[in-house]
């Protein structure tokens, strides 16, 4: 298939959107599809073999796109919306795969030229906006009408996560819908440098990766290293990952606590260290308070055999149990007593580690995201002769141009209900 990939995000940068989106349009390429990525101006070149790229025009005078819902990104989106009719009038596509909110602008493309779309639902916007602006619940019925509009108009739905996966079948029980995980990131084989001898770090190794956005629950880690640090003096917390703005706004916070030279902010990194980082560290910490996608580093932690400290919400309960995590209440002692319980038993501790990776070895890896990705196009392809079949009654219709698969509706109808 030739495939328009809209990508609503700087790209590419170190981070788990951007990060998904390039093994995806790597993915497809492998497979045979034509691939062109639409994306923002903002982000770094990378090399991705049978991939176009294709960037909007540098909005004037803004500043750098964050994460998140912002002025400077529904600006950016105005400009993806421009740059989509233009890829749309030169280039006909087989069907569009629409990244998160990008998919209203693929749901206007199929409305005006029957092109249909696939959604990525790497998580609900609803409750995004919902959760991070209490002022905007009063639109909340509406939020929810637009995310389920947009379910029920597209050829397929893919999701990250069982939770998604359930809000998709309230939506729409017959959506063509597949569960895709992410994978553990990173390259084993990478040059790491040596976290303990670059900071200076003598005892027990507590680390974090990824960004400092308030859903992260860092303030409750912050809250809970404290207590731990009150009865082992030696233990060490390293924070990699984050923006600059962030970073000093927590190293203030960890002035108040008391926690200088115990908490090292290590910024951002190459995701190809990820794991030679990961293996530095006797304890990985995910004090994720809200959501329900699971964060692709939790992936990444469970392939690093290292034993993880998780808050006990859906975020992480999707795939962490008992078993290959010590899971904790997300309260600041709860999860300090964890850390502790953890620090405490060393032979249970690489119990669960190995359990972790054996989990990860099975569930999350690239030849499963291969596979599943492979599954999902091949439905879209399958249900190509039915819907030109459908459409053209008993004879066929030459004067209307061939869809290379179904618009929404017919493929309800045709296929039904794909379960993950």
């Amino acid at each position: 298939m030739k495939v328009l990939l809209l990508a609503p995000h700087p790209f590419f940068q170190e981070r788990g959107t951007p990060i998904a989106t390039r093994l995806l349009a790597q993915t497809l390429s492998e497979q045979g599809h034509r691939v062109d990525l639409l994306t923002y101006h903002e982000g770094e070149d990378v090399s991705l073999p049978g991939v176009r790229v294709f960037r909007i025009p540098a909005p004037p005078g803004l500043g750098p796109v964050g994460i998140g819902l912002s002025v400077r990104k529904l600006v950016c989106d105005a400009f993806l919306a421009v740059s989509l009719a233009v890829r749309l009038w030169r280039e006909r596509y087989d069907v569009i795969h629409a990244v998160e909110e990008s998919v209203y602008l693929a749901a206007a493309a199929r409305v005006a030229l029957g092109i249909p779309y696939v959604y990525d639902m790497d998580s609900s916007l609803a409750d995004q906006i919902l959760e991070s602006r209490p002022r905007a619940r009063p639109r909340g019925p509406f939020l929810h009408y637009l995310e389920r509009r947009a379910v029920r108009g597209a050829a397929g739905v893919t999701v990250v996560c069982d939770a998604l996966a359930r809000k998709v079948r309230r939506a729409d029980p017959e959506a063509p819908l597949h569960v895709i995980e992410d994978i553990a990131i990173g390259n084993p084989s990478a040059r790491t440098p040596p976290l303990r001898k670059e900071l200076g770090i003598d005892g027990p190794m507590l680390l974090y990766v990824g960004n400092l956005e308030s859903y992260q629950g860092i303030d409750l880690m912050l809250d809970a290293f404290a207590a731990v640090v009150a009865g082992r003096r030696r233990v060490h917390l390293v924070v990699v990952g984050g923006q600059d703005d962030h970073i000093e706004a927590y190293r203030a916070r960890t002035r108040e606590l008391g926690l200088e030279g115990r908490v090292h902010w290590a910024g951002p990194r190459p995701a190809a260290q990820l794991p030679g980082l990961l293996a530095h560290a006797d304890v990985l910490l995910s004090p994720r308070t809200t959501g329900v996608n699971t964060p692709m580093q939790v992936l990444s932690y469970l392939a690093s055999g290292v034993p993880t400290v998780a808050t006990r919400i859906l975020s992480h309960t999707q795939v962490l149990h008992d078993g290959v995590a010590a899971l904790a209440d997300p309260t600041p002692q709860d999860y300090a007593r964890a850390i502790d319980g953890i620090l405490a038993d060393p032979a249970g501790a690489k119990e669960l580690g190995d359990r972790a990776l054996d989990l990860a070895n099975r569930e999350f890896n690239r030849d499963a995201y291969r596979r599943k990705v492979a599954a999902f196009y091949a439905d879209l392809a399958e249900r190509r002769p039915a819907a030109r079949a459908e459409r053209d009654g008993s004879g066929r219709d030459d004067s209307a141009p061939a869809s290379p698969i179904p618009d929404a509706d017919t493929g309800r109808r045709l296929v039904g209900s794909i379960h993950a």
